[in-house]
């Protein structure tokens, strides 16, 4: 029998990890993993339902209301302010990260401070959205039984088959809202979360705890999963505002 010889210092003893990752980055990919099922399942549902559906609430007709605007028809301009809000908080990010791997605490610090600016005002902005959809009877279980069925036509085209109308409409914006409230609002929190993990990140520099361990991997950390609740954005954003 022939002996193959194995090089002991290539066999992975436990220690450093073949990957070139630390233990804290794949266990944030494996939660980024998880949470883009259970994003996926929301949307996959809220499509399959939206599919089999014969009438649907219009987005140009159900988001065109702008804050200081009065009744001004703005299809989705005000969406895609949030959207540009998260997409360049998105980019601060980034640049913090880049940073912390260049070791410029300052960099880190003013970058932070821009990202948590920009995912407070993304929540704000949702926090108005949700307002206002509120005062036009759109919630949770609105339009159920009648409930609130004043509001009706404003959310759907004005050239819905009326008989279609009459028969579907209000289960139609039933459904459509429960899903737009509970995805939105999901999503929401993960920012919020974000926010909250970003501000603790920013402590932390400021105290000089980054600088002590040698190294800015946490700002990384938070960078993917930032990321991630921007990227999902981009998927809400295509489902319920553009579709």
């Amino acid at each position: 029998m022939s002996t193959v010889a194995v090089d002991k210092k290539k066999v992975w003893g436990g220690g450093q990890s073949p990957f070139n990752l630390s233990y804290g980055k794949i266990m944030m990919w494996y939660f980024l993993m998880s949470d883009a099922f259970t994003f996926g399942a929301f949307l996959i549902s809220y499509g399959t339902t939206r599919f089999f559906s014969a009438i649907w609430p219009d987005p140009n007709s159900v988001f065109k209301s702008f804050p200081w605007m009065g009744d001004m028809n703005l299809p989705l301009m005000f969406v895609s302010l949030m959207t540009f809000i998260l997409i360049l908080s998105s980019v601060t990010m980034v640049l913090a990260v880049h940073a912390g791997h260049c070791r410029d605490k300052a960099g880190v610090i003013k970058w932070m401070i821009w990202t948590i600016i920009g995912g407070i005002a993304f929540l704000s902005c949702q926090a108005w959205e949700w307002t206002h959809l509120h005062h036009h009877n759109a919630w949770w279980g609105s339009f159920r039984n009648g409930a609130g069925a004043e509001s009706l036509p404003h959310f759907f085209t004005h050239n819905v088959d009326p008989v279609l109308f009459a028969s579907g409409g209000a289960d139609a914006a039933h459904k459509f809202f429960n899903f737009f409230f509970t995805i939105t609002g999901f999503h929401g929190a993960h920012v919020a979360s974000g926010v909250v993990i970003n501000i603790i990140i920013l402590l932390n520099t400021i105290n000089g705890t980054y600088e002590k361990r040698g190294h800015y991997e946490m700002v990384e950390k938070v960078g993917l999963y930032w990321h991630f609740v921007d990227l999902v954005w981009v998927f809400v954003f295509t489902c319920f505002y553009l579709l």
